[in-house]
């Protein structure tokens, strides 16, 4: 990526970012204090945010929205209907940030398509998920406590149950959990706003959309060679996420698209560290790929409008061994990247795979590419894998991720090169996916002993009981 591709992304945020930004703002302090004690400020700001839609179709309904919930007269459509407009207001500072990005790495990115939505079959549990999420706003989150918390307990185990329900499910489910370690929320002096908003806002929409929205539905089945550039690892207190970047070469042909892949495990606290790999061992052909740096063929892999594959681990075989940064350099430029879903066009979900080189670190830890200053985000580096910041800093190359993040671009690394004791070595984050190969950490492993195993061992003697 060059210097020049970055002067663009430098020069500030697109047109009326700023204000669509203020108005989410505005929605989301009002929901700290509950729509049903709304100030003066907050009804305004609600008012403002429903006449952002004026001219749009929605805008009529929106109006009325505010109205109500101003009013006092709140009501579960009232509400789907403002977090629409949040969501879309969002969604506009998304387009426009990634059609920035886009311009600046020449990059093509296809139209989205949706598909039809499938029948949820869980009408009842989905309903009780939105009664639960409407108490939570009408509440707001200062005055959240640990009966309202546990009073989601119930509907989240059942929809837990039903696999087709597992997005909205693990979503509440991480929602309480957050919620639920903050009590009481009334005594903290400062809030994720916007992520607790970001979460009740989309829970309450894929709860509406009965979980199984047009963007999950597979749209066709893609086979050919995927060419891994890198594994974000997403870690959270009861789930692990794998989330991994490539570029898939079609059999038989054709332009080579930018694809992902996600697989997913449920987890405790207590797993930390190279442990997270040890959990989504349903996928040893992946994992197998990732630690083993090499290519996959994959045959008729389903994948979703958003350009996501639905992993199946028995469609892919072992290929050869793959530079990912040979990759990078040659195939990033001409694929076709996928199209974003409605429900992710949100300015925090923007990730960018991109390969920077030639820069120097800067004392902050950002790259410099002959003038033009990257920030470099290192403080996010999974913990089970080898990249360090310190690998990171004395880099030359480096495969990342561009996000949007506190106003401004940031590159979340996957892989470097970096020179150590004048030897060129490369770190990439899912180098350990089949287990940590530097000796200290698994000398280090062998002492804390295997807290993956003695959970699945206890956990089954309690199946046994």
């Amino acid at each position: 990526m060059l210097a020049a591709q970055l002067t663009r992304l430098r020069d500030g945020e697109p047109a009326g970012v700023e204000e669509a930004l203020e108005l989410v703002t505005g929605f989301d302090e009002a929901l700290v204090h509950g729509l049903a004690r709304l100030s003066e400020q907050h009804a305004a700001a609600l008012t403002a945010l429903a006449g952002a839609f004026a001219l749009t179709p929605i805008g009529e309904g929106a109006a009325e929205a505010a109205v109500k919930v101003v009013s006092g007269s709140i009501a579960e459509e009232h509400l789907t209907m403002l977090a629409g407009g949040r969501t879309a207001l969002l969604g506009a500072v998304h387009d426009a940030l990634l059609a920035e990005l886009d311009a600046a790495l020449g990059r093509e990115r296809a139209a989205w398509q949706a598909a039809q939505p499938e029948a949820d079959g869980a009408g009842n549990l989905l309903g009780a998920a939105r009664s639960w999420l409407c108490e939570l706003a009408i509440t707001g989150w200062r005055g959240v406590d640990h009966d309202l918390v546990s009073a989601s307990d119930q509907t989240v185990e059942a929809l837990l149950a039903v696999p087709e329900q597992r997005r909205p499910a693990v979503l509440l489910d991480g929602l309480a959990a957050e919620l639920r370690a903050c009590c009481p929320i009334g005594t903290m002096e400062r809030l994720p706003v916007r992520r607790w908003a970001d979460l009740w806002t989309r829970a309450l929409l894929l709860a509406r959309a009965g979980g199984q929205s047009g963007e999950r539905v597979a749209a066709e089945r893609l086979s050919g060679r995927l060419l891994i550039l890198g594994v974000d690892v997403h870690e959270h207190a009861t789930a692990v996420q794998l989330q991994v970047h490539g570029v898939l070469e079609p059999a038989g042909g054709g332009r080579a698209r930018l694809v992902r892949t996600s697989v997913a495990a449920a987890k405790v606290d207590t797993i930390v560290g190279p442990a997270v790999w040890k959990l989504p061992h349903r996928h040893p052909r992946l994992l197998s790929a990732l630690a083993g740096r090499r290519s996959l063929e994959i045959t008729d892999m389903p994948v979703l409008a958003s350009g996501d594959l639905v992993w199946d681990d028995d469609r892919a075989r072992a290929g050869a061994p793959v530079d990912a940064f040979a990759v990078a350099r040659v195939s990033l430029a001409g694929a076709l990247a996928p199209a974003a879903p409605p429900l992710d066009r949100h300015p925090v979900l923007i990730a960018e795979p991109v390969l920077v080189a030639d820069y120097k670190v800067t004392r902050d830890g950002s790259f410099d590419l002959g003038g033009v200053v990257l920030a470099v985000d290192t403080d996010g580096l999974p913990a089970c894998g080898p990249l360090t910041p310190k690998l990171v800093a004395g880099s030359s190359e480096c495969i990342g991720l561009m996000r949007w993040d506190g106003g401004g671009w940031l590159l979340q690394p996957l892989a470097v090169r970096a020179k150590v004791k004048s030897e060129t070595i490369e770190a990439h984050t899912g180098d350990w996916a089949m287990g940590p190969t530097d000796p200290k950490v698994v000398k280090a492993e062998a002492r804390a002993g295997d807290a993956v195993a003695v959970l699945r061992e206890r956990a089954g003697r309690l199946l046994r009981r």
